[in-house]
């Protein structure tokens, strides 16, 4: 197996997990601290958010041939997270208690990413090099892969695994803000 191929089954079944694991702590964490009665549904959805910024370049980097655009979008996606994830927390920080638990699942969700884009840098190292030199003719679109990472069953399974343990529990933190919020505006 070449440094790449494992480098490529470390970002497959190491990071990508591990992200989706350090999201439903995040969740359970929110839950605990009763984030709809708290700093409720604008902080929901900045967690969702956040997870589009994540999830966006994840689902780029397993369907097309990183080239300069997908770097160029990793590379916007992680910086406005960066951005969006020291606000988050800024708001959350008054309205709500933040348990250890929930600030170590932040090192890892604000770790991973980073620790994942760089290994993309550096399997792609040739690319990153025509970034840097602006050298972009011709690597400016999508290109589909010829074989999907990890096998056909990679995506759907991991697509399935993150809709357990990220998408439907934040839909659910969305949902139970939204209805904690209008139940408040309602007048008695």
């Amino acid at each position: 197996m070449t440094t790449d191929a494992l480098l490529i089954q470390v970002l497959l079944f190491v990071f990508l997990p591990l992200w989706g694991i350090a999201g439903f702590v995040d969740w359970c964490c929110h839950r605990a601290t009763r984030i709809e009665a708290t700093s409720g549904l604008k902080e929901s959805l900045v967690h969702s958010l956040m997870g589009l910024q994540v999830g966006i370049p994840i689902l780029l980097c397993l369907l097309f041939e990183v080239n300069v655009l997908v770097l160029l979008i990793c590379l916007a996606a992680w910086i406005l997270h960066e951005l969006v994830a020291h606000w988050d927390v800024h708001y959350a920080a008054p309205r709500r208690h933040i348990s250890i638990w929930e600030m170590h699942a932040h090192n890892y969700l604000a770790s991973l990413p980073l620790y994942m884009l760089a290994l993309i840098a550096v399997i792609n190292g040739p690319v990153v090099a025509d970034l840097l030199t602006l050298n972009w003719a011709g690597q400016l679109s999508l290109v589909p892969l010829e074989t999907p990472h990890g096998g056909d069953g990679y995506l759907p399974g991991y697509l399935a695994f993150m809709a357990v343990l990220a998408i439907f529990p934040y839909a659910e933190e969305n949902l139970r803000c939204l209805v904690f919020a209008l139940k408040r505006r309602r007048p008695a």
